[in-house]
């Protein structure tokens, strides 16, 4: 399409959860409580690990910028969902858009790395308990982080780079509640394929290839510790890596189903349905999962209350 004989739209619509207005007063107050909570309870766990000192290991090292990663997705789109669904304020420009995006992709990609960061921790634990301090050290817990913020910046810029080059002329309606990369480059009028094909190809390797990491840890876990056949021992393997392990699970079931499914009008709805629960609900589940499933949490919260009394 010749680009100088049509006029280039900057501006779009946010149609997702909007064309219903009898579930706009419930969902507004279900999101807002959770966005509150999210904040509150991640920024209480990482300040109760920063502050105790006995907290001050690889495990809680991780679990604290998961935290914060966690704080930082839910904070790329609900503040805008709250807006759209208080004041029916739908328009977004592009740079918002794009920023939007950006922000989305590197929080979940770090949030990606971080985990399995935390799959490798647990199986060194676990599987290398005598040569634990000597491996996970404090310098590759820091380098393993800074690897994760690094390689979430780097897939969100990549991706970033090539939506730049897109224009829009033809519809100004992104079905989604947030910019989203599926729905925004079906709106391009430009060829997207390129796009699509990152998707597919960058998107996927990155969650294939971390969630297989996770995976093939925890197979190495549950092979070490039913060789070890003490009850005890499967107990507290099973309580150490539990909390993870769901917290995986719940993050990358509905990661994943979004972007295997051929598109279609039909997935594009279910995609806007799937994507609340782990740009939403996970962000406010993993510091309840962590905190209630963790022994030193629990105890380093009732020695702060005690001190508190």
């Amino acid at each position: 399409m010749d680009v100088e004989n049509v006029t280039l739209l900057t501006e779009f619509v946010l149609e997702g959860l909007t064309h219903q207005p009898q579930w706009k007063g419930p969902l507004l107050l279900a999101f807002l409580v959770i966005y509150l909570v999210t904040i509150v309870w991640n920024f209480s766990l990482i300040m109760l690990i920063w502050s105790d000192p006995h907290l001050h290991i690889p495990m809680y090292l991780f679990l604290s910028n998961l935290a914060f990663m966690d704080s930082w997705l839910s904070s790329t789109v609900t503040p805008k969902l709250l807006i759209t669904l208080s004041f029916e304020i739908t328009k977004i420009s592009l740079p918002e858009c794009l920023l939007q995006f950006f922000s989305f992709t590197f929080s979940a990609s770090v949030e990606c790395f971080l985990l399995t960061s935390m799959a490798y921790d647990r199986y060194v634990a676990i599987c290398k308990p005598l040569l634990y301090p000597m491996i996970m050290t404090n310098r590759l817990c820091v380098q393993l982080v800074i690897l994760s913020f690094v390689g979430g910046f780097l897939h969100a810029l990549i991706h970033e780079v090539f939506l730049v080059r897109l224009t829009f002329c033809n519809s100004n309606v992104i079905h989604h509640f947030y910019c989203d990369v599926m729905p925004f480059l079906k709106i391009s009028c430009s060829d997207p394929s390129i796009s699509f094909l990152l998707v597919f190809a960058l998107a996927g390797t990155v969650q294939v290839s971390t969630m297989v990491t996770v995976l093939v840890s925890y197979a190495c876990i549950l092979f070490t510790v039913l060789q070890s056949k003490s009850l005890k021992g499967i107990k507290k393997a099973f309580s150490t890596c539990g909390a993870h392990l769901l917290s995986v699970s719940l993050y990358y079931g509905p990661l994943l189903f979004m972007y295997v499914r051929p598109a279609s009008r039909q997935a594009d709805d279910e995609n806007m349905i799937d994507s609340p629960f782990y740009t939403v609900i996970i962000p406010v589940l993993n510091p309840i999962i962590y905190s209630l499933r963790n022994k030193q949490v629990i105890d380093s919260v009732r020695k702060k209350l005690r001190r508190n009394v």
